[in-house]
């Protein structure tokens, strides 16, 4: 009887915590200490009874379903582990718990610790997904449940799912903040640093994301999702000079993060914000990232942007739908097959299952977010969603579906038919976890900054600082502007002669020996002292992959094994690549890379950038230019970002110091690694300098030398002999090292080493021609060309590389250097060899552009490469410019990029015809805003599809398998518009379809009874201009040189007789208005 009674007693409690509205003020102390523990208590039995008890006693795992005795779920167990944790912080407020709150806080220790020992078997996984990131090569998310044992192989299931290890390392943090002890041994610490390099390539990695699927068609592609990003990135920034051992640890058992994937991270999650994904416009696993637990953004207009886009879309009456046309669960979904056939996500538009998981995360984040409203508005919807189990605990369905008889009535009216909970096959854990956390929370048994130890929800320069030798993110309130910071700039001169020529200038530098003890050192080094971090025999981890250190990292002052060194940035470094050479360029690399530092530091301490001085700038007849640059730095400017030029020892006191702690424990002599060398000179007077030869322009006429290839080798060698240009050199060597190798002999020197000889020469002389071509027939590959696509594709662009008129390759995920050195050497240069090179450079430049002025790309989808170097090329010609565009500098190339970009600005000042305007836009491939959804528009009035050339844009399948505002869509559109060759036409085209657009929205009664064919609608339209104006000849030509509002005219007018003649009007009641365009 006593039993029932307690359980009554319970019954009531629960319901009053889940019926009443709850006492928001949670700070306010709960006054009646008894009625504190009593509550406790309430939750500490439903702990037990709910999560607790499906815990594995082996492996610490959870399933996911209470029936499921199988298999272990990563991320389902963290979340499980997170409650149960909650529920120790909660009581350790009281001081006597009667042992639960030990109980309590060693399951969540023995579950993180079983997902450590489940991963660590799999440590060969994480050496091979360091150096490529794929689904073969990713750490499990499911396991036995008892054994801890691989229960899926790769192809069984996609364990690709960044997300899952960085909210592993986000809760470790938290836990370990907290005072648990999770970590034990060196080799678990290695191993730890081992995933942080795991997720710190999220940004460029399309994985399966939260809902295990990746894309929404569910066909077995990985995508880049913005949930994984955001979700490494808060990861990366909690777990960065981390103590793994907690208070108590050592200087070995520090986590490093590297502060420039960081920031990869970062940009590229903010920029892929509110979209989840390029297949899914809006996605409920945006919740979690952008409030708890991971609060991955800090910057309240894309927060809001990313809420409000999610609950508008995707919030019903029963929970929230996971994302548009998600089939899982769902009636019509056909179990037994694993993906989705094509076209088949259109049958479950309308009728996704709604999960009240998310009801639970928005009163989670209305507590964080202080906003009492959102907190009742979501209890109220989860009160009706809760039903009580046999024990009279509250328990919350999975999802809700819509039953088979209802289907097609929700389709057609969304949300009118009731939906039923989820088939009872047991308790869904991560409901119940969330459940526990929300009311703790709401309850005001446990308060935020318990939940929360490090303090995520508050901007990194609100959070409690961190004491230490280890670098932190404790920016100031500047978020995405830089203040109030200043950046340090070090000036190196290469050599005494060097110095005491700048100081005529009134240009203060200091020689690698005035530094001393400090070093200069190139980052490759660092590269090499990192390889050393996370490297474990017993596992078999390698430490840091060898990935360059970025813009931040080499902003940093560094303690290694005694000594105190500074890098200079890459962009110093002499690499095989020939931009290096470019002085001009160089000099708007400092400023960019000064801008950069300046924007997006978050250390404490400040930035400390070094420039490097070679004598060989002062050869460089732009030196001028460098000189004007050090002297506006001088001033402590340098466009908007506050800068401050000094002697290095000033500065160091007020920098970002990194003391790389972990080198102290290694057994290595202290000249491993070696520093910057100052230039010795007997005579070290700057007069000496003054002898040095400047570069002269060179003068080269660039004869092509391709009838060669007929030729015998007998001949060509011949040739070479006697010929001085040293464009025709490097052309002459290029077809015997296709013909011959490149070992072949000639006058003492194989072809390899004459061409080496020439790309030198030519460098040292400016030839940017000969430098192109040289290069390419060496193969060399633009530094780090991968971040630069990654920035493109993420800004919802597709890249395509290949020759006009030949086979273009698309670059629609990010790839590793070597398959774009084999796309660019296999596709590019047979059939032009310069371009192999300048192709490559447009791509850095774009990739460059794209980061800071996205507003230049607006309207283009796809950036075709070998198009774009065409527009520049238009651009030479409409302006008379008779030096070829191979001819020009990387810095020319770079600002006729900009030029062709911004056409909109300067396009009309500077009197382009219409004809210039149409062909230059036509090839850069723009279209006017809304174009994709017009034609969708269109294609909803064409059953037969729409023409253009040879191709067609069927209307079924297309329409139901995609949606209007899709990615997908547009590409499509874009695949059938690039069968035009003739930019012009291409873009006369574009503005037929916008008039067919306007002219059927105005006209809901028409549609076309015949394939809609843009072709032949462009020559009836000439062909009226040609009766109007008494002309015989072909018009089109016309029709494309004549002003807009010309054009439109006669489009609109062969539009509407098409219609008129062959056309049909729906089954509408017609009135008396007749097809109007304007």
């Amino acid at each position: 009887m006593t039993g029932a009674k307690s359980r009554l007693s319970r019954q009531a409690s629960i319901s009053s915590i889940t019926e009443e509205n709850t006492h928001f003020d949670q700070f306010l102390k709960v006054s009646n200490y008894e009625d504190t523990v009593r509550q406790l208590d309430i939750y500490y039995g439903i702990v037990k009874r709910q999560l607790l008890l499906y815990q594995s006693p082996i492996t610490g795992l959870f399933p996911v379903l209470s029936t499921d005795t199988k298999i272990g779920s990563v991320r389902d167990s963290v979340y499980c582990a997170a409650a149960v944790w909650g529920l120790y912080q909660a009581y350790r407020r009281i001081d006597d718990d009667r042992g639960k709150s030990y109980e309590l806080g060693q399951s969540a220790v023995k579950c993180m610790r079983g997902i450590l020992e489940c991963w660590i078997k799999q440590a060969a996984r994480i050496e091979l997904f360091k150096k490529n990131q794929c689904n073969a090569h990713a750490l499990h998310v499911k396991f036995h449940l008892t054994t801890g044992n691989e229960i899926y192989s790769d192809d069984a299931y996609n364990h690709l799912q960044i997300d899952v290890v960085s909210i592993y390392l986000l809760f470790l943090v938290q836990m370990i903040t907290s005072g648990m002890q999770i970590i034990y041994t060196q080799d678990e610490v290695a191993f730890v640093q081992n995933l942080v390099y795991y997720v710190e390539r999220a940004y460029r990695t399309p994985d399966f994301g939260m809902w295990e699927r990746g894309s929404k068609y569910n066909d077995g592609t990985p995508e880049i999702h913005a949930s994984s990003i955001g979700l490494a990135k808060s990861a990366l920034e909690a777990i960065n000079g981390c103590n793994l051992f907690g208070e108590k640890g050592a200087s070995w058992s520090v986590v490093y993060v590297d502060i420039d994937a960081h920031n990869r991270n970062r940009s590229i999650f903010e920029t892929l914000l509110p979209r989840e994904s390029s297949s899914k416009g809006v996605d409920a696993a945006l919740l979690p990232t952008i409030s708890f637990p991971a609060f991955a953004t800090h910057e309240d207009l894309l927060y809001t942007e990313a809420k409000n886009n999610v609950v508008t879309k995707l919030k019903g009456n029963y929970g929230f739908k996971r994302y548009i046309r998600d089939g899982y669960k769902t009636a019509s979904e056909d179990k037994t097959k694993r993906f989705y056939d094509k076209g088949e996500i259109k049958h479950f538009e309308n009728v996704e299952c709604e999960w009240p998981l998310f009801y639970m995360f928005m009163i989670i984040d209305g507590v964080f977010k202080s906003l009492p409203d959102q907190i009742s508005t979501y209890q109220d919807l989860l009160k009706d969603r809760i039903y009580l189990d046999q024990n009279g605990d509250p328990v919350i369905p999975q999802y809700y579906y819509v039953q088979t008889e209802h289907l097609d009535k929700e389709r057609l009216n969304p949300n009118t038919t009731p939906r039923k909970p989820s088939p009872d096959t047991g308790i869904f854990l991560w409901n119940q976890a969330m459940f526990i956390l929300a009311q703790l929370l709401t309850g005001g048994l446990l308060h935020i900054n318990e939940l929360d130890p490090i303090r995520r929800y508050l901007p990194s320069y609100n959070r409690p600082r961190k004491g230490g030798r280890y670098s932190a993110f404790q920016a100031k309130f500047s978020v995405g502007t830089a203040t109030d910071l200043v950046v340090q700039i070090v000036l190196i001169a290469e050599s005494m002669r060097l110095q005491a020529m700048m100081a005529t200038y009134g240009i203060q530098t200091q020689t690698p020996h005035e530094v001393e003890p400090v070093q200069i050192w190139s980052s490759t080094q660092l590269v090499k002292v990192y390889e050393n971090l996370g490297v474990n025999h017993k596992l078999k981890l390698q430490g840091r992959p060898l990935r360059p250190i970025g813009s931040l990292g080499t902003s940093k002052v560094y303690r290694v094994c005694g000594a105190t060194v500074l890098c200079y940035p890459l962009i110093f470094e002499v690499s095989d690549f020939y931009l290096y050479r470019d002085m001009e360029l160089l000099i708007d690399d400092i400023k960019t890379e000064l801008q950069f530092v300046g924007k997006y530091w978050r250390l404490s301490g400040r930035p400390t950038v070094c420039l490097l001085i070679r004598e060989e700038h002062m050869r460089d007849p732009q030196f001028k230019k460098m000189l004007d640059l050090l002297a506006m730095l001088k001033k402590g400017y340098c466009d908007g970002v506050k800068v401050r030029v000094g002697r290095l020892q000033n500065l160091i006191s007020s920098s970002c110091v990194e003391h790389l702690d972990f080198m102290n424990v290694l057994d290595l002599p202290s000249d491993t690694y070696t520093q910057f060398k100052q230039l010795q000179h007997d005579y070290i007077g700057y007069q000496s300098l003054t002898d040095v030869p400047r570069v002269l322009n060179y003068q080269d006429q660039l004869k092509d030398y391709s009838h060669f290839k007929t030729k015998s080798t007998y001949e060509i060698i011949e040739t070479v002999k006697h010929v001085e240009s040293l464009y025709a050199k490097c052309q002459l060597f290029g077809i015997l090292l296709k013909r011959e190798g490149g070992s072949f002999l000639v006058l003492d020197h194989s072809v390899e080493e004459h061409l080496h000889s020439i790309y030198h020469q030519a460098g040292c002389l400016r030839h940017w021609a000969a430098v192109r071509y040289t290069s390419s027939m060496l193969s060399h590959n633009v530094d780090s060309i991968s971040p630069f696509i990654t920035a493109v594709l993420v800004h919802g662009k597709q890249l395509t590389v290949g020759v006009i008129g030949q086979k273009e390759t698309v670059f629609d995920k990010p790839l590793t250097p070597a398959e774009i050195q084999n796309v660019v050497y296999n596709t590019i240069q047979p059939y032009d060899v310069i371009q192999a090179v300048l192709q490559q450079e447009v791509i850095l430049y774009c990739g460059r552009l794209i980061s800071t002025n996205p507003e230049l790309f607006k309207g283009i989808l796809k950036i075709r490469v070998g198009w774009v170097l065409e527009a520049i090329r238009c651009y030479l010609e409409i302006f008379g410019h008779t030096r070829k565009l191979e001819d020009h500098s990387p810095y020319e190339v770079r600002q006729l990029l900009y030029k062709v970009l911004s056409i909109k600005e300067w396009g009309s000042k500077e009197k382009l015809t219409p004809f210039q305007k149409r062909r230059l836009e036509g090839c850069l491939c723009r279209v006017p805003q809304s174009f994709y959804h017009q034609v969708w528009d269109v294609m909803t009035r064409t059953p037969h599809g729409i023409k253009i050339k040879e191709k067609t844009l069927p209307q079924q399948p297309t329409m139901s398998n995609m949606a209007r505002s899709e990615l997908t869509f547009s590409l499509l559109v874009e695949e059938m518009l690039n069968c035009i060759n003739q930019p012009e036409y291409r873009q006369l085209v574009v503005e037929l379809l916008s008039i067919v657009s306007t002219i059927l929205g105005r006209n809901p009664e028409l549609v076309f009874s015949k394939v809609l064919d843009l072709e032949q609608l462009i020559k009836d339209a000439s062909e009226m201009y040609a009766k109007d104006h008494g002309l015989h000849d072909d018009c089109v030509k016309v029709l494309m040189e004549g002003p807009k509002i010309q054009s439109t005219g006669y489009l609109a007018r062969a539009v509407v007789n098409t219609v008129l003649k062959g056309g049909q009007l729906s089954d509408v009641e017609l009135d008396s208005e007749s097809c109007l365009v304007s």
